[in-house]
C-alpha cells in the first residue's frame, strides 16, 4: 500500500467495508448504512471520471430537498452516427456525444431516506426497483451534467482516458 499524504483535505476518516463478493449496488449502499453520518451522503460505481463540480451537484441536490439526485450525462456513442436522407448520407459524425437524453452517470447524492427503498438482500440493485420506485414516488432528482464523462468499463475506454492523461489533456484533473 502506497499512501501519499499531498491531499488538501484534513480529518478525513476512510472505511473500507466487505459488503460481499456477489451483492449488487443496492444491498452494498444497505450495507454501509451504519457508516452513514449525517442526513445526506454520497455514493458512486468508481467506474467513471468526469468533471462534475461535487460541490454544485450536492447544493443541487439539497435545493429540490429530493431523497436521491442522479446525475446524468450525456455519453459519446461507440459508432458513427449518420444522417441519412433517401440512399443519401447527408452528415456523418464519427463517435458524437449522445445528444438527445441523458443516462445515469454514476455519481448520487441521497437523504437517509433511500435505505426505505434498499433491502440486504444480495439481489437489490440500486438500478431496478428502488430507483424506479423512487422516481414514481417523485423522490428522484437529476443533476444534468454537460461537460466531461467517461465510463471505464472496456480495455478500449481505460486505453482512451489513459491516452487523455499521457497527453496532460484530462479534463477530470482538478488539482
Amino acid at each position: 500500500i502506497i499512501f501519499h499524504n499531498s491531499h488538501l483535505e484534513k480529518d478525513w476518516n476512510v472505511t473500507l467495508v466487505n459488503t460481499g463478493s456477489q451483492a449488487q449496488t443496492g444491498a452494498r449502499i444497505k450495507r454501509n448504512k451504519e457508516y452513514v453520518d449525517g442526513e445526506t451522503f454520497m455514493a458512486t460505481y468508481g467506474d467513471g471520471v468526469s468533471n462534475i463540480n461535487i460541490n454544485d451537484l450536492l447544493k443541487f441536490h439539497r435545493k429540490n430537498k429530493s431523497i436521491g439526485t442522479l446525475t446524468g450525462v450525456h455519453p459519446s456513442s461507440r459508432f458513427g452516427e449518420l444522417l441519412v436522407k433517401g440512399k443519401n448520407i447527408v452528415e456523418f459524425n464519427e463517435k458524437p456525444l449522445i445528444s438527445q437524453g441523458f443516462i445515469n452517470g454514476g455519481f448520487f447524492v441521497f437523504n437517509k431516506k433511500i435505505f426505505r427503498y434498499l433491502n440486504d438482500d444480495e439481489n437489490c440493485t440500486l438500478e431496478h426497483e428502488p430507483l424506479g420506485k423512487l422516481s414514481s414516488d417523485g423522490g428522484l432528482s437529476v443533476y444534468k451534467h454537460d461537460g466531461f464523462w467517461q465510463c471505464m468499463d472496456t480495455q478500449r475506454e481505460l486505453d482512451i482516458l489513459n491516452d487523455l492523461w499521457k497527453q496532460g489533456n484530462a479534463p477530470w484533473k482538478i488539482w
